[in-house]
Protein backbone atom coordinates (compact mmCIF):
# COMPACT_ATOMS: atom_id res chain seq x y z
CA UNK A 1 0.00 0.00 0.00
CA UNK A 2 1.28 3.49 -0.83
CA UNK A 3 2.70 5.56 1.97
CA UNK A 4 0.57 8.49 3.16
CA UNK A 5 1.35 12.09 2.23
CA UNK A 6 2.00 13.80 5.55
CA UNK A 7 1.10 17.50 5.83
CA UNK A 8 2.36 20.20 8.13
CA UNK A 9 0.04 23.23 8.03
CA UNK A 10 1.30 26.65 9.15
CA UNK A 11 -1.52 29.14 9.60
CA UNK A 12 -4.96 28.19 10.90
CA UNK A 13 -7.02 31.17 9.88
CA UNK A 14 -10.00 30.97 7.57
CA UNK A 15 -8.15 29.13 4.80
CA UNK A 16 -6.10 26.90 7.08
CA UNK A 17 -9.20 25.77 8.94
CA UNK A 18 -10.86 25.11 5.58
CA UNK A 19 -8.00 22.85 4.50
CA UNK A 20 -8.21 20.90 7.77
CA UNK A 21 -11.94 20.41 7.20
CA UNK A 22 -11.42 19.02 3.71
CA UNK A 23 -8.73 16.58 4.86
CA UNK A 24 -10.86 15.42 7.77
CA UNK A 25 -14.20 15.17 5.97
CA UNK A 26 -13.09 13.96 2.53
CA UNK A 27 -10.44 11.41 3.52
CA UNK A 28 -11.89 8.55 1.47
CA UNK A 29 -12.41 10.74 -1.60
CA UNK A 30 -8.85 12.09 -1.44
CA UNK A 31 -7.43 8.58 -1.16
CA UNK A 32 -9.56 7.34 -4.06
CA UNK A 33 -8.38 10.19 -6.27
CA UNK A 34 -4.68 9.98 -5.47
CA UNK A 35 -4.08 6.35 -4.59
CA UNK A 36 -2.65 7.30 -1.19
CA UNK A 37 -3.98 8.81 2.00
CA UNK A 38 -3.47 12.48 2.81
CA UNK A 39 -2.88 13.06 6.51
CA UNK A 40 -2.15 16.06 8.73
CA UNK A 41 0.60 15.33 11.26
CA UNK A 42 1.40 18.77 12.70
CA UNK A 43 0.13 22.36 12.69
CA UNK A 44 1.29 25.80 13.74
CA UNK A 45 -0.44 29.12 14.46
CA UNK A 46 0.00 32.16 16.69
CA UNK A 47 -2.72 31.20 19.20
CA UNK A 48 -2.87 27.62 20.41
CA UNK A 49 -6.11 28.08 22.39
CA UNK A 50 -8.32 29.75 19.77
CA UNK A 51 -11.48 27.88 18.77
CA UNK A 52 -11.27 27.39 15.00
CA UNK A 53 -14.24 25.09 14.59
CA UNK A 54 -12.09 22.08 13.69
CA UNK A 55 -10.57 19.23 15.69
CA UNK A 56 -6.84 19.77 16.17
CA UNK A 57 -6.02 17.59 19.20
CA UNK A 58 -4.85 14.71 17.00
CA UNK A 59 -2.01 16.78 15.54
CA UNK A 60 1.34 17.81 16.94
CA UNK A 61 1.61 21.53 17.67
CA UNK A 62 4.57 23.76 16.85
CA UNK A 63 4.66 27.35 18.06
CA UNK A 64 7.40 28.10 15.54
CA UNK A 65 6.46 27.52 11.88
CA UNK A 66 10.13 27.07 10.99
CA UNK A 67 10.28 24.15 13.41
CA UNK A 68 7.17 22.74 11.75
CA UNK A 69 8.80 23.04 8.32
CA UNK A 70 11.83 21.10 9.58
CA UNK A 71 9.95 18.17 11.14
CA UNK A 72 11.09 14.77 9.88
CA UNK A 73 7.51 13.47 9.76
CA UNK A 74 6.30 16.26 7.40
CA UNK A 75 6.48 15.54 3.66
CA UNK A 76 4.57 18.59 2.44
CA UNK A 77 4.64 22.02 4.09
CA UNK A 78 1.46 24.05 3.60
CA UNK A 79 2.11 27.77 4.19
CA UNK A 80 -1.08 29.74 4.93
CA UNK A 81 0.24 32.46 7.25
CA UNK A 82 0.57 35.29 4.76
CA UNK A 83 3.02 38.18 4.72
CA UNK A 84 5.74 38.84 2.18
CA UNK A 85 8.59 38.23 4.61
CA UNK A 86 8.97 37.17 8.26
CA UNK A 87 7.84 33.73 9.44
CA UNK A 88 6.16 32.80 6.14
CA UNK A 89 9.29 33.30 4.07
CA UNK A 90 11.62 31.82 6.71
CA UNK A 91 9.48 28.69 7.09
CA UNK A 92 9.10 28.25 3.32
CA UNK A 93 12.86 28.52 2.85
CA UNK A 94 13.42 26.01 5.68
CA UNK A 95 11.01 23.54 4.12
CA UNK A 96 12.66 23.78 0.71
CA UNK A 97 16.14 23.46 2.23
CA UNK A 98 14.91 20.34 4.03
CA UNK A 99 13.78 18.72 0.79
CA UNK A 100 10.05 19.18 1.40
CA UNK A 101 7.44 20.16 -1.17
CA UNK A 102 5.60 23.42 -0.46
CA UNK A 103 2.07 24.61 -1.19
CA UNK A 104 1.29 28.25 -0.41
CA UNK A 105 -1.52 30.77 -0.83
CA UNK A 106 0.87 33.68 -0.28
CA UNK A 107 0.74 36.00 -3.29
CA UNK A 108 2.70 38.80 -1.58
CA UNK A 109 5.65 36.52 -0.77
CA UNK A 110 5.75 35.09 -4.28
CA UNK A 111 5.31 38.48 -5.96
CA UNK A 112 8.40 39.78 -4.15
CA UNK A 113 10.50 36.61 -3.74
CA UNK A 114 9.02 34.14 -6.22
CA UNK A 115 12.06 33.87 -8.48
CA UNK A 116 14.48 33.13 -5.63
CA UNK A 117 12.11 30.63 -4.03
CA UNK A 118 11.46 28.90 -7.35
CA UNK A 119 15.19 28.62 -8.01
CA UNK A 120 15.74 27.17 -4.53
CA UNK A 121 12.94 24.65 -5.05
CA UNK A 122 14.35 23.66 -8.42
CA UNK A 123 17.82 23.14 -6.97
CA UNK A 124 16.40 21.07 -4.10
CA UNK A 125 14.25 19.01 -6.44
CA UNK A 126 10.99 19.88 -4.70
CA UNK A 127 7.69 21.40 -5.82
CA UNK A 128 6.53 24.91 -4.97
CA UNK A 129 2.86 25.34 -5.91
CA UNK A 130 0.53 28.34 -5.45
CA UNK A 131 -2.88 27.82 -7.07
CA UNK A 132 -4.61 29.42 -4.06
CA UNK A 133 -2.55 32.61 -4.32
CA UNK A 134 -4.45 33.89 -7.38
CA UNK A 135 -8.22 34.28 -7.79
CA UNK A 136 -9.31 32.01 -4.94
CA UNK A 137 -11.11 28.94 -6.21
CA UNK A 138 -10.54 29.66 -9.92
CA UNK A 139 -7.93 27.18 -11.26
CA UNK A 140 -6.16 29.80 -13.34
CA UNK A 141 -2.58 28.80 -12.44
CA UNK A 142 -3.29 25.23 -13.52
CA UNK A 143 -4.99 26.52 -16.68
CA UNK A 144 -1.86 28.43 -17.67
CA UNK A 145 0.79 25.92 -16.61
CA UNK A 146 -1.03 22.85 -17.92
CA UNK A 147 -4.21 23.32 -19.94
CA UNK A 148 -2.86 26.14 -22.12
CA UNK A 149 0.79 25.06 -22.09
CA UNK A 150 0.74 24.61 -25.87
CA UNK A 151 -0.34 28.21 -26.48
CA UNK A 152 1.58 31.41 -26.90
CA UNK A 153 -0.38 33.61 -24.53
CA UNK A 154 -1.26 36.97 -26.01
CA UNK A 155 -3.03 38.68 -23.12
CA UNK A 156 -4.02 38.07 -19.51
CA UNK A 157 -6.84 40.20 -18.18
CA UNK A 158 -9.16 40.11 -15.23
CA UNK A 159 -10.85 41.29 -12.07
CA UNK A 160 -8.72 39.77 -9.32
CA UNK A 161 -9.80 41.51 -6.12
CA UNK A 162 -13.29 40.67 -4.91
CA UNK A 163 -13.34 43.46 -2.33
CA UNK A 164 -12.90 46.15 -4.98
CA UNK A 165 -15.53 44.55 -7.19
CA UNK A 166 -17.91 44.41 -4.23
CA UNK A 167 -17.35 48.10 -3.48
CA UNK A 168 -17.87 49.21 -7.09
CA UNK A 169 -20.99 47.12 -7.69
CA UNK A 170 -22.44 48.08 -4.29
CA UNK A 171 -21.89 51.78 -5.10
CA UNK A 172 -23.73 51.30 -8.38
CA UNK A 173 -26.72 49.33 -7.12
CA UNK A 174 -27.25 51.24 -3.87
CA UNK A 175 -26.28 54.69 -5.17
CA UNK A 176 -23.89 55.09 -2.23
CA UNK A 177 -20.63 57.07 -2.18
CA UNK A 178 -17.26 55.33 -2.02
CA UNK A 179 -16.56 56.34 1.60
CA UNK A 180 -19.79 54.81 2.87
CA UNK A 181 -19.36 51.52 1.01
CA UNK A 182 -15.72 51.34 2.11
CA UNK A 183 -16.80 51.50 5.76
CA UNK A 184 -19.49 48.92 5.09
CA UNK A 185 -16.97 46.53 3.52
CA UNK A 186 -14.62 47.07 6.43
CA UNK A 187 -17.37 46.27 8.95
CA UNK A 188 -18.14 43.07 7.05
CA UNK A 189 -14.49 42.01 7.30
CA UNK A 190 -13.87 42.20 3.56
CA UNK A 191 -10.82 44.47 3.78
CA UNK A 192 -7.25 43.52 4.64
CA UNK A 193 -5.76 44.84 7.89
CA UNK A 194 -4.09 47.42 5.64
CA UNK A 195 -7.00 48.41 3.36
CA UNK A 196 -4.69 49.96 0.76
CA UNK A 197 -3.66 46.42 -0.22
CA UNK A 198 -7.19 45.99 -1.54
CA UNK A 199 -8.45 49.40 -2.67
CA UNK A 200 -4.99 50.56 -3.78
CA UNK A 201 -4.73 47.67 -6.25
CA UNK A 202 -1.66 46.13 -4.55
CA UNK A 203 -3.25 42.75 -3.77
CA UNK A 204 -4.55 42.42 -7.33
CA UNK A 205 -1.20 43.63 -8.69
CA UNK A 206 0.58 40.82 -6.83
CA UNK A 207 -1.70 38.32 -8.53
CA UNK A 208 -1.27 39.85 -11.98
CA UNK A 209 2.52 39.70 -11.68
CA UNK A 210 2.37 35.97 -10.90
CA UNK A 211 0.12 35.23 -13.87
CA UNK A 212 2.38 37.32 -16.12
CA UNK A 213 5.40 35.24 -15.15
CA UNK A 214 3.63 32.03 -16.15
CA UNK A 215 2.00 33.43 -19.27
CA UNK A 216 5.09 35.07 -20.76
CA UNK A 217 7.96 32.99 -19.37
CA UNK A 218 9.47 35.82 -17.35
CA UNK A 219 10.71 36.35 -13.84
CA UNK A 220 8.10 37.84 -11.51
CA UNK A 221 8.32 41.63 -11.73
CA UNK A 222 5.75 43.13 -9.37
CA UNK A 223 7.76 46.35 -9.14
CA UNK A 224 6.94 47.17 -12.76
CA UNK A 225 3.15 46.75 -12.43
CA UNK A 226 1.48 50.12 -13.00
CA UNK A 227 -0.88 50.46 -10.02
CA UNK A 228 -3.90 52.70 -9.55
CA UNK A 229 -6.60 51.98 -6.99
CA UNK A 230 -10.29 52.80 -6.81
CA UNK A 231 -10.10 55.49 -4.12
CA UNK A 232 -10.87 58.36 -6.51
CA UNK A 233 -13.90 56.73 -8.15
CA UNK A 234 -17.06 58.65 -7.31
CA UNK A 235 -20.69 57.68 -7.68
CA UNK A 236 -20.90 60.22 -10.52
CA UNK A 237 -18.31 58.23 -12.48
CA UNK A 238 -20.26 55.02 -11.99
CA UNK A 239 -23.53 56.65 -13.05
CA UNK A 240 -22.03 58.31 -16.12
CA UNK A 241 -20.35 55.05 -17.15
CA UNK A 242 -23.67 53.22 -16.82
CA UNK A 243 -25.42 55.82 -18.94
CA UNK A 244 -22.86 55.21 -21.70
CA UNK A 245 -23.25 51.42 -21.53
CA UNK A 246 -20.16 50.72 -19.42
CA UNK A 247 -19.26 49.59 -15.91
CA UNK A 248 -16.15 50.44 -13.94
CA UNK A 249 -13.89 47.57 -12.84
CA UNK A 250 -10.47 47.37 -11.24
CA UNK A 251 -8.95 45.56 -14.19
CA UNK A 252 -5.57 43.92 -14.54
CA UNK A 253 -4.06 43.62 -18.01
CA UNK A 254 -0.74 42.04 -18.97
CA UNK A 255 0.64 41.49 -22.46
CA UNK A 256 4.02 41.09 -24.12
CA UNK A 257 4.79 43.59 -26.86
CA UNK A 258 7.78 44.36 -29.04
CA UNK A 259 8.79 46.98 -26.47
CA UNK A 260 8.52 44.69 -23.44
CA UNK A 261 6.05 43.45 -20.83
CA UNK A 262 3.04 45.63 -20.07
CA UNK A 263 1.46 45.09 -16.65
CA UNK A 264 -1.20 47.44 -15.34
CA UNK A 265 -3.81 47.26 -12.62
CA UNK A 266 -6.18 50.21 -12.74
CA UNK A 267 -9.86 51.16 -12.93
CA UNK A 268 -11.21 50.74 -16.48
CA UNK A 269 -14.53 51.11 -18.22
CA UNK A 270 -15.67 47.83 -19.80
CA UNK A 271 -18.83 47.19 -21.86
CA UNK A 272 -21.74 46.44 -19.53
CA UNK A 273 -22.81 43.47 -21.65
CA UNK A 274 -19.36 41.82 -21.64
CA UNK A 275 -18.52 38.97 -19.23
CA UNK A 276 -16.37 41.34 -17.20
CA UNK A 277 -19.08 43.98 -17.21
CA UNK A 278 -21.62 41.52 -15.83
CA UNK A 279 -19.41 40.47 -12.92
CA UNK A 280 -21.10 41.18 -9.58
CA UNK A 281 -20.09 41.36 -5.94
CA UNK A 282 -16.96 39.62 -4.70
CA UNK A 283 -16.64 37.32 -7.70
CA UNK A 284 -13.38 37.18 -9.69
CA UNK A 285 -12.89 36.66 -13.41
CA UNK A 286 -9.74 35.97 -15.42
CA UNK A 287 -9.66 36.14 -19.22
CA UNK A 288 -6.83 34.30 -20.99
CA UNK A 289 -6.09 34.72 -24.70
CA UNK A 290 -3.92 32.18 -26.53
CA UNK A 291 -2.90 31.96 -30.16
CA UNK A 292 -4.35 28.47 -30.58
CA UNK A 293 -7.27 28.40 -28.17
CA UNK A 294 -8.58 31.94 -28.56
CA UNK A 295 -10.24 33.50 -25.53
CA UNK A 296 -10.92 31.55 -22.32
CA UNK A 297 -13.05 33.07 -19.53
CA UNK A 298 -12.72 31.72 -15.98
CA UNK A 299 -15.19 32.95 -13.36
CA UNK A 300 -15.67 32.04 -9.71
CA UNK A 301 -15.28 32.90 -6.05
CA UNK A 302 -12.08 34.86 -5.53
CA UNK A 303 -11.76 34.39 -1.78
CA UNK A 304 -13.30 32.69 1.22
CA UNK A 305 -12.71 29.52 3.20
CA UNK A 306 -14.11 26.95 0.80
CA UNK A 307 -12.87 28.28 -2.55
CA UNK A 308 -9.34 29.05 -1.35
CA UNK A 309 -9.02 25.78 0.58
CA UNK A 310 -10.21 24.00 -2.57
CA UNK A 311 -7.35 25.60 -4.51
CA UNK A 312 -4.83 24.61 -1.83
CA UNK A 313 -6.03 21.02 -1.99
CA UNK A 314 -5.73 20.90 -5.78
CA UNK A 315 -1.98 21.45 -5.36
CA UNK A 316 -1.78 18.99 -2.47
CA UNK A 317 -3.47 16.29 -4.53
CA UNK A 318 -1.21 16.87 -7.52
CA UNK A 319 1.79 16.31 -5.29
CA UNK A 320 0.14 13.22 -3.79
CA UNK A 321 -0.29 11.88 -7.35
CA UNK A 322 3.33 12.55 -8.16
CA UNK A 323 2.60 15.33 -10.65
CA UNK A 324 5.55 17.70 -10.77
CA UNK A 325 5.20 21.05 -12.54
CA UNK A 326 7.73 23.89 -12.38
CA UNK A 327 6.59 26.76 -10.16
CA UNK A 328 5.98 29.15 -13.06
CA UNK A 329 5.34 26.54 -15.76
CA UNK A 330 8.93 26.18 -16.91
CA UNK A 331 12.29 25.84 -15.13
CA UNK A 332 12.98 28.94 -13.04
CA UNK A 333 16.51 29.09 -14.46
CA UNK A 334 15.03 29.61 -17.93
CA UNK A 335 12.79 32.53 -17.00
CA UNK A 336 13.94 35.78 -18.59
CA UNK A 337 14.11 39.08 -16.76
CA UNK A 338 11.37 41.16 -18.40
CA UNK A 339 11.81 44.57 -19.95
CA UNK A 340 9.03 46.73 -18.44
CA UNK A 341 6.92 48.67 -20.92
CA UNK A 342 4.04 51.09 -20.57
CA UNK A 343 0.90 50.70 -22.64
CA UNK A 344 1.14 52.74 -25.82
CA UNK A 345 -1.77 51.28 -27.80
CA UNK A 346 -4.33 54.05 -28.30
CA UNK A 347 -7.60 53.76 -26.40
CA UNK A 348 -10.56 56.02 -25.68
CA UNK A 349 -10.61 57.58 -22.22
CA UNK A 350 -13.26 58.82 -19.82
CA UNK A 351 -12.20 62.16 -18.33
CA UNK A 352 -13.94 64.01 -15.48
CA UNK A 353 -12.87 67.35 -14.02
CA UNK A 354 -14.12 70.37 -12.09
CA UNK A 355 -13.84 73.63 -14.04
CA UNK A 356 -14.07 77.07 -12.56
CA UNK A 357 -17.44 78.57 -13.42
CA UNK A 358 -16.25 81.43 -15.59
CA UNK A 359 -16.26 82.29 -19.30
CA UNK A 360 -13.67 80.61 -21.48
CA UNK A 361 -12.82 77.80 -19.04
CA UNK A 362 -14.16 75.04 -21.27
CA UNK A 363 -12.46 76.51 -24.34
CA UNK A 364 -9.08 76.50 -22.57
CA UNK A 365 -9.41 72.83 -21.68
CA UNK A 366 -10.51 71.90 -25.20
CA UNK A 367 -7.50 73.77 -26.61
CA UNK A 368 -5.10 71.93 -24.28
CA UNK A 369 -6.55 68.58 -25.32
CA UNK A 370 -6.30 69.47 -29.01
CA UNK A 371 -2.71 70.66 -28.74
CA UNK A 372 -1.77 67.32 -27.10
CA UNK A 373 -3.38 65.43 -29.98
CA UNK A 374 -6.43 64.31 -27.98
CA UNK A 375 -9.75 64.73 -29.79
CA UNK A 376 -13.11 64.84 -28.01
CA UNK A 377 -15.76 62.29 -28.91
CA UNK A 378 -18.42 63.66 -26.58
CA UNK A 379 -18.78 66.10 -23.71
CA UNK A 380 -21.31 66.62 -20.95
CA UNK A 381 -21.69 69.19 -18.19
CA UNK A 382 -23.76 68.09 -15.21
CA UNK A 383 -24.74 68.88 -11.61
CA UNK A 384 -23.62 72.50 -11.70
CA UNK A 385 -22.04 73.52 -8.39
CA UNK A 386 -21.90 76.97 -6.80
CA UNK A 387 -18.38 77.85 -7.95
CA UNK A 388 -17.43 75.00 -10.24
CA UNK A 389 -18.85 73.21 -13.23
CA UNK A 390 -18.28 69.43 -13.33
CA UNK A 391 -17.50 68.40 -16.91
CA UNK A 392 -17.21 64.94 -18.48
CA UNK A 393 -15.29 64.16 -21.68
CA UNK A 394 -14.98 60.94 -23.62
CA UNK A 395 -12.02 61.05 -25.98
CA UNK A 396 -11.44 59.31 -29.26
CA UNK A 397 -8.66 56.74 -29.18
CA UNK A 398 -5.37 58.30 -28.14
CA UNK A 399 -2.10 57.17 -26.51
CA UNK A 400 -2.07 57.50 -22.72
CA UNK A 401 1.11 59.52 -23.08
CA UNK A 402 -0.77 62.19 -25.07
CA UNK A 403 -3.52 62.33 -22.46
CA UNK A 404 -0.94 62.65 -19.67
CA UNK A 405 0.64 65.61 -21.48
CA UNK A 406 -2.76 67.25 -21.68
CA UNK A 407 -3.47 66.63 -17.99
CA UNK A 408 -0.17 68.25 -17.01
CA UNK A 409 -0.87 71.25 -19.25
CA UNK A 410 -4.34 71.67 -17.75
CA UNK A 411 -2.76 72.50 -14.42
CA UNK A 412 -1.30 75.65 -15.96
CA UNK A 413 -4.61 76.91 -17.36
CA UNK A 414 -5.84 78.17 -14.01
CA UNK A 415 -9.37 76.90 -14.66
CA UNK A 416 -9.20 73.28 -13.44
CA UNK A 417 -9.93 72.61 -9.77
CA UNK A 418 -8.21 69.62 -8.16
CA UNK A 419 -6.99 66.63 -10.17
CA UNK A 420 -8.98 65.30 -13.14
CA UNK A 421 -10.04 61.64 -13.11
CA UNK A 422 -8.95 59.74 -16.24
CA UNK A 423 -10.15 56.16 -16.82
CA UNK A 424 -9.22 53.99 -19.80
CA UNK A 425 -12.07 52.41 -21.80
CA UNK A 426 -10.80 48.87 -22.36
CA UNK A 427 -11.60 46.65 -25.32
CA UNK A 428 -12.55 43.26 -23.91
Amino acid sequence: MSTPLRLGIAGLGTVGAGVVKIVQRKAELLTARTGRSVEIVAVSARNRDKDRGVRLKDYAWEDDPVALARRDDVDLFVELMGGSDGPAKAATEAAIAGGKDVVTANKAMLALHGQDLALAAEEAGVALRFEAAVAGGIPVVKALTEGLAGNEVQRVMGVMNGTCNYILTRMEHAGLPYEEVFEEANALGYLEADPTLDVGGIDAGHKLSLLSAIAFGTQVDFGSVELEGIERIEIADIEQARDMGFRIKLLGVAQMTGRGLEQRMAPCLVPADSPLGQLEGGTNMVVLEGDAVGQIVLRGAGAGEGPTASAVMSDVLDIARGIRVSTFGQPASSLEKPVPAKATAPAPFYLRMELQDKPGALAKVATVLGEAGVSIDRMRQYRHQRTTAPVLFVTHKCPREALDRALVAMGATGVVEGHPVAIRIEEV
